[in-house]
């Protein structure tokens, strides 16, 4: 009794600002400490109990623990030196302040770390994160927003009154922006376009999607890595063609044409052989499921087919298709499969008209054909 009587008689002669100064110096370091221990009992306890997010939580309250063991040292400092009101008062509603904003900060941090996680961990089912986290921190801004003015003393139901009688106003003269916000939100929740799809619009523009954000998606094209910025009431409402659902494999289609002097069966073993050979050779082509061809029409001078050979993704076709055209012409030339220009074969039959020259034969050409000279008149 007789030393805590002295440690309180010592500091009772220290004076109040040497005291506050002291014992924000003490709150400082043992938020350190706190945060390292912390951060180390994390590291192990992270496989059984936090299954991979401890690395998360700790990015969250980075820094945090020293503002919040300052500020709480802060205001013992002040409690200890004895200072009553209004100090006393004031100080309390900066620590108050100060709780609430940092927690809005780490509330921030945690919901952008975790709605990422979470999208890259949901198999099949992304979302563009951007706008999720947009939305979601906006919402906590106003909730802190609310809460540091009520701490302040300041009535909160007149600014929300007020702002719902502006809010008429400010939805008129941001109606595009608004619109272009749902519109965003109606892509995430229906996905039916996310991340890394790649989709083709019927405005023309195609590339794979890297983002939705508040006001547009964006794609970037292929091979040119471009940006392409579309509104979000644009992308809602056109039609759009996603390569990348229900599932990323397709089909890719090469139309190819042979003369009619070819062995059609000969030319289906040596293309499907071909194709077969592309597909173990070139990275993104499918061994697992086999190319076949479809004969289709009888052309004016080839009889054409469909080569189908299954590729992993959209963009992993050009090179695909690349070298499909290179090995058909090069084994198509060995095998002496032929593939024809374009040409349009005439026949021309002549008869004789009573009274009339004969059909087909031109002004001053003789009857077998041999064009004369005209014979001046006489």
């Amino acid at each position: 009794m007789n030393t805590v009587g002295r440690g309180v008689d010592f500091l009772a002669d220290v004076p109040g600002w040497s005291m506050i100064i002291a014992l924000l110096v003490v709150g400082v370091v043992v938020g350190w400490l706190c945060e390292k221990l912390f951060a180390r009992w994390a590291g192990r306890a992270q496989p059984r109990l936090f299954r991979g997010w401890g690395d998360t939580l700790l990015g969250s309250v980075h820094r945090m623990p020293i503002i919040w063991c300052a500020a709480a040292g802060v205001y013992l400092g002040v409690r200890v030196a004895g200072y009553v009101d209004p100090w006393r008062g004031l100080v309390g509603t900066a620590v108050s302040v100060t709780f609430i904003v940092t927690l809005v900060v780490v509330g921030m941090r945690l919901s952008t770390a975790l709605i990422s996680g979470f999208a890259k961990r949901a198999a099949g089912l992304q979302v563009s994160t951007t706008l999720v986290q947009n939305v979601v921190r906006l919402l906590l801004l106003i909730v802190g927003i609310a809460l540091v003015l009520q701490n302040l003393g300041i009535d909160v139901t007149t600014i929300v009154a007020a702002l719902g009688i502006s809010g008429l106003a400010v939805a008129l003269a941001l109606q595009d922006t608004l619109g272009n916000l749902f519109a965003g939100m109606q892509i995430i929740m229906s996905r039916q376009i996310r991340p890394d799809d790649y989709v083709t619009l019927a405005t023309g523009e195609e590339g794979t999607v890297t983002d939705i954000q508040a006001r547009n998606t964006t794609i970037v094209t292929f091979p040119e890595r471009n940006r392409v910025l579309v509104p979000n009431t644009i992308m809602a409402s056109t039609v759009v063609t996603n390569y990348s659902l229900p599932h990323r494999r397709l089909f890719i289609r090469l139309p190819v044409g042979v003369s009619y002097d070819s062995n059609l069966e000969q030319v289906e073993a040596v293309t499907l052989d071909v194709a077969r050979s592309v597909l173990r050779d070139v990275e993104g082509g499918l061994t697992d499921e086999d190319p076949f061809v479809r004969f289709e029409e009888f052309s004016d001078f080839s009889i054409n087919f469909l080569l189908r050979v299954p590729v992993s993704q959209f963009t992993d076709q050009f090179v695909i298709r690349h070298e499909l055209v290179k090995r058909l012409h090069e084994r198509y030339g060995t095998e002496g499969i032929e593939i024809p220009f374009p040409i349009r074969t005439v026949y021309m039959r002549q008869r004789s008209v009573r009274g009339k020259r004969q059909v087909g034969q031109l002004d001053g050409a003789s009857a077998d054909g041999k064009l004369s000279r005209p014979q001046p008149p006489s």
